[in-house]
């Protein structure tokens, strides 16, 4: 959004340095310019797989560190594997540069999973920029130094014009920003600071009050660099410079981590010295003096404060005993977006929910990992946990959720109600990863205290989800008796949400398997009416699925095609790797029925390379393997086995999102794969998985039931 000055000598020896290793940490002091210097040069080296950027800074627990690099990588995996795994089995045969911003507080995490991933990903380089270097072998650092005088001065003018038009010092003006330039040792945080002042004072008045800011705030400690001392004096004069409002909304905004929106602003910040009606004039005025800065998201506009301006803050926020008490604040804003969404997942604004988690999981982690660690609010951290599970189940985030989830259920907080619903969620996500064990003991416990508490509730979603677990573990008598069961309680307790109609199409996959195809469709069919008349998109996918596979039955393989279609695209908009990978097993089916047996093993062996990431494939079952069964024997007897092979081996080297855009039958002439002669290598992943505007019209029925 603003130019780009100097660090030529810079721009020609990064490239050079990650020609020749594969580990390369920028170093300097905070604000030296280390993260746009590390975009800017990995923007321009481009290896084969992309440039990839993993931002730490908003990162506080250790362990989430390589959920934070499998994010940035858009790496979903369902299983029970743990996410380093999972990292080093999808970046082993990439070729691309990831870039590691941001990590002096996880220093010892980041340095075990960057030397890790080298060891094993051989087509892997890493720009690291932080403070310090992470110390592994084979690191070649390149400390960055402050901008000399004739580059400072060119940003420190740009930027000033930016809040001046027409400002061009010359004469007397031109010497004092000289002066200014090296009086904050070119430092460009500093330097943008201070540019940002000149809307109310001259060149001159800048320099005198930051040569006084400078003898009051250097501090005397021997063991901080002199550059640390200058850019803290930089922040501080610009603190002393705010009024005493603008002081108090810079401390108050360091409990954010990652971008925020005006909303949550308004709501956390103010009060005791801040009406909510001036949060905006206040937060214009940080704005201009780059304090803050504004963002364009997904979900509109946000701001986001640099993490040395936020650490500043943070500081003044604990002198002034303030910081528990905002740091609360800020939990019950996310609690309260955490319940919203959770009742709007169950709306046509599904799709805008699982975008605005995404935009909030920073905060999110944030206001979990409170709520783990102070005492007295165990229970609410469990609450959290468990209202999010649309995140961890539908928005495709179930290794970060079973996190959570555990450490909340290991936990007493002597609030049943909300323990109970972290059980039945981690059950839930158990049972996802193909983990039946631990799905069991979560579960068992859960309908046991919920029995003995006379929570009607959690009594059902625990009998619900083992259900599901019969399911998927082949036990048809089972799974339909306690579905039954799970929907004639929720039906006693008026509970109707997301949830309630996966029962219900959980229910059809049980009665389908047994041969009781006409009811199965009469279940699907009311489930995808509910779906339609809320707006619901997670749980019509499923839906869908039952009434594709039940219509190719019965002979229709176009209706059945369409539908099938229709639930792949769904459940991919929503990373639902499950619904995802099924939708394609089943597609596979139909298309060797119509006659292309090539085709038919190319998305078997799509299908094959998606499975690793789920679990169990097709959950170990002889019921949802049935569709791949018949199709494998109908492909090998077309084209032979050593044909069949080839295709199969073909398929595997899909990306899943060029796997899905060929069984969407898009960009099928580019998408082909080697098994057709005369084609190269598949395409590359063509990006972000496509996603819908949600209608607007709100919801008439109640969502989730808190607790």
């Amino acid at each position: 959004m603003t130019a780009f000055f100097g660090r030529t000598a810079e721009l020609a020896a990064l490239p050079a340095a990650l020609a020749s290793a594969r580990l390369v940490t920028v170093t300097g002091v905070g604000g030296v310019g280390k993260s746009r210097l590390a975009a800017r040069v990995a923007a321009a080296v481009g290896p084969r797989d992309g440039a990839w950027l993993v931002e730490l800074a908003g990162v506080r627990d250790p362990h989430l560190v390589e959920h934070a690099v499998a994010s940035a990588l858009e790496l979903t995996d369902h299983t029970r594997r743990s996410p380093r795994q999972v990292l080093l089995d999808r970046l082993a045969g990439r070729e691309l540069l990831l870039v590691v911003d941001g990590f002096e507080h996880l220093v010892d995490a980041t340095a075990s999973l960057v030397q890790d991933l080298l060891l094993r990903c051989p087509g892997l380089r890493v720009l690291a920029a932080g403070r310090r270097p992470l110390g592994t072998a084979g690191e070649r650092v390149l400390p960055l130094a402050p901008m000399p005088e004739p580059d400072a001065t060119a940003l420190f003018t740009d930027r000033a014009a930016a809040c001046l038009p027409g400002f061009a010092p010359d004469g007397r003006d031109l010497d004092d920003v000289r002066e200014l330039c090296r009086r904050l040792d070119g430092i460009p945080l500093a330097l943008e600071l201070a540019a940002g002042r000149l809307r109310v004072l001259s060149p001159g008045q800048l320099l005198a009050r930051l040569d006084d800011r400078f003898r009051l705030l250097a501090g005397t400690r021997r063991d901080v660099p002199p550059r640390h001392q200058t850019l803290r004096t930089a922040i501080g004069w610009s603190h002393e410079l705010c009024t005493a409002r603008e002081r108090l909304l810079w401390a108050r905004l360091s409990v954010f981590s990652g971008p925020f929106d005006l909303e949550s602003v308004e709501y956390v910040c103010s009060g005791d010295g801040l009406h909510a009606d001036d949060v905006l004039d206040v937060l214009d005025e940080l704005l201009a003096q780059s304090v803050v800065s504004r963002e364009e998201s997904p979900t509109g506009v946000r701001y986001r404060m640099l993490d040395t301006v936020r650490a500043y803050g943070s500081e003044w926020l604990e002198a002034a005993g303030d910081a528990a008490r905002m740091r609360r604040r800020h939990r019950d804003w996310y609690m309260g977006l955490a319940t919203w969404c959770e009742l709007d997942w169950f709306s046509p604004r599904q799709t805008e929910v699982a975008t605005l988690v995404e935009c909030e999981l920073p905060n999110l982690r944030t206001a979990l990992e409170f709520c783990l660690t102070e005492p007295d609010e165990t229970h609410l951290g469990q609450y959290l946990a468990g209202t999010l599970w649309f995140c961890w189940v539908g928005c495709g985030r179930l290794a970060e959720g079973r996190h959570w989830l555990e450490r909340a259920v290991e936990l007493d907080g002597a609030h049943e109600e909300s323990r109970l619903k972290a059980l039945w969620v981690l059950g839930y996500v158990a049972i996802l990863q193909g983990d039946t064990v631990p799905a069991l003991c979560a579960l068992q416990e859960c309908q046991d205290t919920a029995e003995r508490t006379g929570s009607a509730v959690a009594a059902a979603y625990a009998v619900h989800r083992m259900g599901c677990l019969a399911l998927v573990t082949d036990d048809m008598p089972r799974a339909e008796r306690l579905l039954r069961t799970a929907l004639d309680q929720y039906r006693r307790i008026g509970e109707l949400n997301s949830n309630v109609l996966m029962g219900q199409v959980e229910l059809a996959m049980a009665l389908a398997f047994q041969g009781a195809l006409g009811d199965a469709v009469e279940l699907c069919e009311d489930a995808r009416q509910v779906c339609e008349d809320h707006g619901e998109r997670w749980a019509l996918a499923y839906a869908l699925y039952v009434l594709g596979y039940a219509a190719w039955t019965h002979g229709e393989h176009g209706r059945a095609r369409d539908l099938v279609t229709r639930c792949l695209d769904l459940d991919h908009a929503f990373h639902d790797l499950l619904g995802t990978v099924l939708a394609v097993e089943l597609l596979a089916l139909f298309t060797v029925a119509e006659g292309d047996a090539t085709e038919a093993a190319v998305l078997q062996g799509a299908a094959a390379r998606i499975w690793p990431s789920v679990g169990l494939p097709l959950f170990g079952s002889e019921h949802f393997g049935g569709p791949h069964a018949l199709c494998e024997t109908q492909a090998r007897e077309r084209l032979g086995d050593e044909r069949y092979e080839a295709c199969v081996r073909a398929g595997a080297e899909l990306s899943p999102d060029v796997a899905v855009s060929r069984a969407l039958r898009r960009q099928h002439a580019e998408a082909t794969g080697a098994c057709r002669p005369g084609l190269g290598e598949p395409p590359a992943p063509s990006g972000a998985p496509e996603t819908r505007e949600p209608a607007v019209s709100p919801t008439t029925r109640g969502g989730e039931t808190a607790g």
